[in-house]
């Protein structure tokens, strides 16, 4: 009795085994298809903000509009794109994309909700080592730059990060910091939380 309870117990840890070498497989093959999918959307982001630029060189249609504070989406393959984040010290450049739904979140990072103009953008990203993977390792003065359709690149530096609980929406959503970044521990069980305020002086 006890040898098939301990052949039970064994066979049980080889199947738990298996299934997280196949988890852990099917995350590298997600993380690979996404920094993929960033590296062949930036230069048509990068382009789709030339023909802005090309069409209003003064950029006026920014400059009159400042009060308003929706954010220009351009649609590429099917989505709709806000511009690209840029995070120096990390090596990252990504495009983000307008909304999010899981789908969307496998190919960029996406705005969970704000703007620019509004002070309260909030980005989101998979923990994929080209995407937010690496946010932890952020310290306060760091840069963020992030350059939205109309071509207008806004600074801003990390003030704190943070470990939230997955319910913690209110504190990356109040609009108390200008920029907000985050993504989900291994295993979700905590929000890696990084809060960005404008640089100084702009």
């Amino acid at each position: 009795m006890k040898q098939k309870i301990g052949k039970m117990f064994m066979l049980l840890g080889l199947l738990m085994l298996l299934g997280g070498m196949v988890l852990l497989m099917d995350n590298h093959t997600q993380a690979m298809a996404a920094e993929q999918a960033s590296v062949q959307l930036l230069p048509q982001i990068a382009e789709k903000i030339r023909e802005s630029s090309a069409e209003d060189p003064e950029n006026l249609r920014n400059h009159f509009n400042y009060m308003d504070v929706t954010m220009t989406e351009v649609e590429i393959d099917g989505h709709l794109y806000i511009g690209y984040l840029s995070v120096p010290v990390l090596e990252l450049e990504l495009p983000v994309m307008s909304g999010w739904d899981y789908p969307s979140l496998q190919i960029a990072p996406c705005r969970y909700s704000g703007t620019v103009r509004g002070e309260d953008l909030v980005l989101m990203a998979h923990n994929y080592d080209k995407h937010f993977g690496n946010i932890d390792q952020l310290e306060p003065g760091d840069a963020v730059l992030f350059t939205d359709m109309d071509g207008v690149t806004t600074g801003y530096e990390v003030v704190a990060v943070d470990i939230l609980a997955p319910s913690a929406v209110e504190e990356m959503t109040s609009g108390a910091f200008d920029l907000t970044l985050f993504t989900c521990t291994y295993g979700g069980q905590s929000r890696v939380t990084v809060y960005c305020d404008r640089f100084s002086g702009e």
